[in-house]
């Protein structure tokens, strides 16, 4: 399990900490936090926007105090510092005091730009980055570090409808991680547990119709959409679900077919694991096939935005024709 700094490593020192995630940035201010008041329960901890900051302030902030030795000061916003403290903050990064943790956070951006050029050259800094997370894939590396820092092992099915089903929130999928590592420890986490805890959600529902669909196991495919409009899932999720799945394997039988994994996975606009599941649909799809359950989705598509007046008959409709035509 990943550990977080300890006091040497952040107390009479400068932690710099940079990037647009809000929570990868509340969870390195929280950490060293934690490892100053496990040095000492009593240090004081003091924040301040960089926007209302003063020479003065800072100088306060970053002194031992009549009351404790030892002391967090956090920074905040440091791309609203006034250019005219730029030096007042080298300075103190220059010649850090022992017993205090110094932390400054930069939310990206062009400004302030050249005073991070600055502090990352100095020897008492040390840059945590929280760099933007982008992309289901993105997502879903996110989750497997969550799971690995709890000592868990995660399958890449699981991971895929975990992301599916909570969304693109970090915090979510963080607390989401904790708590089917504290419900099942020891224990790997699978797809059918992700699926107890959140596959009632209505995205997971709708890729589980398209799973099932492109498989050509219709009775099962009926039976998850069946649950999944009974569960109040919108019609227009599962026609983009099963969009997107056919999408995939049209791709993967043009020019997609002769390419490594790793080039495949980007022109698939999917994970690399992923990739294996696109080429076992593939198998038993022809263009001609894939071609028609294209029209397909798109008339399902069209009719359930539009004057549709059974969307459970036009999807089951979907089903059945994409089921059909996979065993041409």
């Amino acid at each position: 399990m990943a550990q977080g700094p300890t006091a040497s490593q952040v107390l009479g020192r400068v932690t710099l900490v940079t990037g647009k995630e809000e929570f990868l940035n509340e969870r390195a201010v929280g950490a060293v936090r934690r490892a100053v008041l496990a040095h000492d329960d009593e240090a004081e901890v003091a924040e301040v926007a960089a926007s209302a900051l003063t020479a003065a302030a800072l100088d306060e902030m970053c002194s031992p105090s009549l009351f404790s030795a030892t002391r967090c000061a956090v920074v905040r916003a440091l791309e609203e510092l006034p250019d005219e403290l730029y030096d007042h903050v080298l300075a103190r990064a220059v010649d850090p005091v022992e017993d205090v943790a110094l932390v400054l956070m930069h939310g990206g951006g062009p400004r302030g730009s050249g005073l991070l050029t600055k502090l990352r050259k100095l020897p008492c800094v040390t840059e945590v980055k929280a760099a933007e997370v982008k992309y289901a894939s993105g997502f879903q590396e996110f989750a497997r570090g969550e799971f690995a820092q709890l000592g868990a092992r995660v399958s890449p099915d699981a991971l895929e409808l975990l992301v599916l089903a909570v969304g693109h929130d970090l915090r979510s999928l963080a607390a989401a991680a904790h708590q089917l590592t504290s419900d099942f420890p020891g224990e790997q986490v699978t797809l059918e547990l992700v699926k107890r805890y959140f596959g009632g959600r209505a995205e997971a529902k709708s890729f589980a119709v398209a799973d099932a669909a492109m498989a050509g196991d219709a009775a099962q495919a009926l039976e998850e959409l069946r649950w999944a409009l009974d569960g109040g899932t919108p019609g227009v999720l599962v026609t983009s679900a099963v969009g997107q799945s056919v999408r995939g394997v049209a791709r993967f039988l043009g020019a997609a077919r002769g390419l490594r994994d790793a080039d495949l996975a980007r022109e698939l606009g999917v994970p690399p694991w992923k990739v294996k599941t696109v080429r076992s649909q593939a198998r038993s799809w022809d263009d001609r096939g894939i071609a028609l359950a294209l029209q397909a989705v798109a008339q399902a598509d069209a009719d359930i935005k539009g004057a549709a007046h059974d969307a459970s008959y036009t999807l089951e409709r979907l089903v059945l024709t994409v089921t059909a035509l996979r065993s041409r």
